[in-house]
């Protein structure tokens, strides 16, 4: 009994001194063996490797939505916001509190007075809808209590307005590209938390926000009371009109990318138009203002010049973003009249071809709205320039109006709305179909191109 009393002491000790001897060697995952017994600490503090490594890459890619003097605010502070020409975004990299009875964010603060500002959390600051609700953010000293909890998250948390939906230009230019842009890096490892939560605009997206998060997003209003999360993002970032530019916060990846992810996102079939199987275009009649009154007639020389065609009439068709996608992926050529519904643009494979049929007075707007999201796409963008005698502004106005010899001139002497009540709610055109046919032969010409390569 003795001598079993010894051995058990003298084992004690012996795991005693291999245990402290191993201590150091925790944190590098070595594995050995004690008594013929393989220890692996790898196995047994990967949670904490795991947890230690995931608030780095969370921090490191918050950090990425900052540069120069903010960035240095951020890293001392904890707390920053990029202000650019279109965006404002405020990044806290501190654990904070979100009561979303009244939509404030408590932010610790080093400082010794208590500081507040105000943001509506909409991409384009310069073009905020009625609809976008501000965000308070309080940084608070230590010797201030916040809200207690009541509902504790592992993830940041990523605040922004569903804004004015319903026109999808604003809805993937103005929220969906933006979001992307500021929640990419992230791969999924976020909380959205949807301000002025419209339930049709998340039905609606849904496959986009489930894959830029894997939890369902947070509607304020439904779920008031106070929220912890170990970071935020108030706000979202944005480029351009329809544009990720890969130099632009927080840098790395552009246009190509955003479309892989479309294509991933909606199981999009064909990445070029060389597996289009046939030249195949579709139209986007509209049946309000900026219709093409002989549409008919155009629709017949398209056929006859070698398209199959598909016409787009009902709305209801376009807001099933899955169905409709993969509708405009499987197609060639997108033709429409100036308007919303070339955002579509985006689902074109590689080396399509978009045609917009440019009305008096929108020469700006379809280049820089529609046109140079092609060319960054890798789409081949077609433009028919109306010419005057092809508007039913002529008829409207008279041939000498200035509305028709000098559209510009219209925004510069009535401003911008006036401007825009004329050509893009009063305005129709009548399409020169012999003319026409050489932007449609062209069109052709290079799709059937890549068929050949």
């Amino acid at each position: 009994m003795e001598k079993y009393q010894k051995k058990q002491k003298l084992v004690f000790r012996l795991n005693t001194f291999i245990l402290l001897l191993s201590l150091p060697l925790l944190f590098f995952g070595l594995d050995f063996f004690v008594f013929g017994q393989r220890i692996s600490f790898d196995q047994h503090f990967s949670g904490v490797k795991k947890t230690v490594d995931e608030k780095e890459f969370i921090k490191f890619h918050l950090s990425r939505l900052v540069r120069g003097e903010d960035r240095r605010k951020l890293d001392e502070t904890g707390f920053a916001c990029d202000t650019a020409v279109h965006s404002v975004h405020c990044v806290s990299t501190k654990p904070v509190r979100i009561d979303t009875r009244n939509m404030t964010v408590y932010i610790p603060s080093c400082s010794d007075l208590q500081n507040e500002t105000s943001l509506r959390p909409y991409a384009r600051q310069e073009d905020l809808p009625k609809t976008v609700s501000p965000v308070r953010m309080i940084l608070y000293r230590n010797n201030t209590d916040p809200p207690p909890c009541e509902f504790h998250h592992g993830l940041p948390a990523v605040v922004f307005s569903s804004g004015s939906t319903g026109n999808v230009f604003h809805e993937i230019n103005d929220i969906i590209i933006p979001l992307y842009i500021t929640t990419k890096q992230f791969g999924s490892r976020v909380l959205l938390v949807v301000e002025d939560y419209k339930p049709s605009f998340v039905a609606k997206y849904r496959a986009i926000l489930s894959r830029l998060s894997y939890h369902e997003p947070i509607n304020p209003a439904a779920n008031a009371t106070i929220h912890c999360f170990p970071s935020t993002i108030v706000g979202l970032k944005y480029h351009d009109n329809l544009a990720v530019n890969a130099s632009d916060i927080p840098g790395g990846y552009g246009m190509p990318a955003f479309r892989t992810f479309l294509r991933a996102t909606f199981s999009l079939r064909y990445a070029h138009v060389s597996q289009v199987p046939r030249p195949r275009l579709v139209f986007l009649s509209r049946t309000g203002t900026r219709r093409i009154l002989n549409e008919d007639e155009m629709i017949e020389m398209i056929k006859d010049a070698g398209f199959q065609v598909l016409v787009v009439k009902r709305s209801k068709l376009a807001s099933n973003v899955e169905k409709f996608s993969r509708l405009i992926n499987s197609c060639s050529v997108l033709l429409g009249a100036h308007g919303a519904g070339l955002t579509n643009e985006i689902f074109l494979p590689t080396g399509a071809v978009m045609i917009q049929v440019e009305l008096l007075g929108t020469e700006w707007a379809s280049n820089t709205y529609y046109g140079d999201t092609a060319r960054a796409m890798g789409v081949r963008y077609l433009r028919y320039r109306i010419d005057p005698d092809e508007s039913s502004l002529v008829k409207l106005y008279g041939r000498n109006s200035s509305v028709v010899t000098d559209p510009g001139s219209v925004f510069i002497q009535r401003g911008l709305i006036p401007a825009r009540i004329v050509f893009l709610d009063q305005q129709n055109v009548r399409i020169n179909v012999a003319r026409f046919r050489e932007t449609i032969v062209e069109a052709l010409s290079i799709v059937t191109d890549s068929f050949a390569r």
